[in-house]
């Protein structure tokens, strides 16, 4: 059965909204099945990934090109990964994904996520997390650190890894993992986006295999990757500017009300 156009247009402006703002896109993704009955479909999925991976990619291509080039460079001469900001970034983005690899896959195993995604509890109480930690950036100190080290890389990492349980968001928790550590609120988005990259990437190889065997329209699919494209620039746009304003924790004002209307939908649900 083909996705309806409107249905997956809704799905792309939904996507490229609460994926790049702190928002949680599984929370809400997963909201939205409960909502109204239907599953979500893989090959959609996976086109919306890729579409905010390309946003990312397109906003920060000077950033991460230089952190891939200066990478690179740096496995004939480590010096570089230590005296270039290229270097420094490379490091960093590849520490904290490899702690977000260990982080989510633990926590896959471990709380079998696929199984408890579902009830709405679970949901709700990772969105008030997420809440939480979004509401205390208001009192983290103003930071001036550009360059974090590896220890700050594993502890940013295991806050993306975290972000696969529904509900806990992935730009919200590293952003305000970066800004509790002392790192200035530009470089706190840089980075937060940059590390994001590796993990989009690996969503959407993990997705591949289960994609395509569909009879989806065309038109649906490409109007959802479009519109999640377009949306997702507008987002990073938007946040840019909050962050570096840091009024980042208003957007706990949306987070902390919708936790609690989950976690009573969940309570009244039969």
């Amino acid at each position: 059965m083909s996705i309806p156009l409107g249905e997956a247009a809704s799905l792309g402006v939904l996507h490229g909204i609460t994926d790049v703002l702190p928002l949680s896109s599984n929370g809400h993704a997963l909201l939205a099945e409960l909502l109204f009955g239907r599953a979500g479909d893989v090959t959609l999925t996976l086109l919306l990934d890729v579409a905010i991976f390309a946003a990312t990619v397109v906003v920060f291509r000077k950033r991460a090109w230089t952190a891939l080039e200066e990478g690179l460079r740096g496995l004939g001469r480590p010096a570089l990964l230590r005296e270039t900001p290229g270097g420094r970034d490379a490091v960093f983005v590849g520490v904290a994904s490899i702690a977000a690899g260990v982080a989510g896959i633990a926590l896959r195993k471990g709380l079998e996520v696929e199984t408890v995604a579902g009830p709405l509890y679970v949901i709700g109480a990772c969105l008030l997390v997420s809440a939480i930690a979004i509401a205390s950036t208001k009192l983290a100190p103003e930071g001036s650190t550009t360059s974090p080290g590896w220890v700050a890389a594993i502890v940013v990492g295991i806050a993306q890894g975290c972000a696969v349980v529904p509900g806990l968001s992935r730009s919200g928790l590293t952003i305000a993992t970066l800004l509790w550590m002392g790192v200035s609120a530009e470089r706190a988005f840089e980075l937060s986006f940059l590390v994001s990259l590796p993990a989009l990437a690996g969503m959407a190889a993990f997705e591949a295999p289960g994609a395509f065997h569909t009879s989806e329209s065309v038109v649906s699919l490409a109007t959802g990757a479009l519109l999640a494209f377009a949306v997702a620039l507008a987002s990073l746009a938007v946040l840019r500017r909050v962050v570096e304003s840091r009024k980042i924790h208003w957007f706990a004002v949306y987070l902390a009300p919708l936790a609690m209307a989950t976690l009573a939908w969940g309570y009244a649900r039969p």
